[in-house]
């Protein structure tokens, strides 16, 4: 009987026989639902901190394929330069080449020249030789 008057009037005891506004039903399910709520903060929290680290190690991760995409296009670089010089290296033995070749071709004409001037040479000392 005193607790349907305090019923009606708004208010209820609880299991201690304590004078509570809010019904003992709606008491416990607020209590169970701010230890649920405690439970998610507390998994929301965690959570963060995975994402968090995982950031960091895409970071990392990411910088690092950086630097090596840096060192590939270093490298790349190189190569097309050294491919380069050695184009340039290879046109400046092909025209030493041809320099050469042409230089051998007026030696050779030179020898025959002198060949030539050395048997007239010799012929005319034969027939003065005879002359005499």
């Amino acid at each position: 009987m005193a607790q349907a008057a305090l019923g009606a009037a708004g208010l209820h005891l609880d299991e201690l026989s304590k004078l509570r506004v809010l019904e003992p039903g709606a008491a416990q399910q607020t209590a169970r639902l701010r230890e649920e709520c405690r439970a998610f903060l507390d998994k929301i929290v965690e959570f963060q901190r995975i994402v968090g680290s995982l950031i960091e190690l895409v970071d990392q991760l990411a910088k690092a394929a950086e630097s090596e995409k840096m060192k590939a296009i270093g490298a790349r670089n190189l190569l097309k330069s050294m491919a380069k010089q050695r184009e340039a290296q290879e046109q400046q033995l092909q025209a030493l080449i041809a320099e050469k070749k042409m230089q051998l071709e007026r030696y050779r004409i030179e020898y025959e020249t002198l060949c030539k001037i050395e048997a007239d040479q010799n012929e005319f000392i034969d027939q003065f030789i005879f002359q005499k």
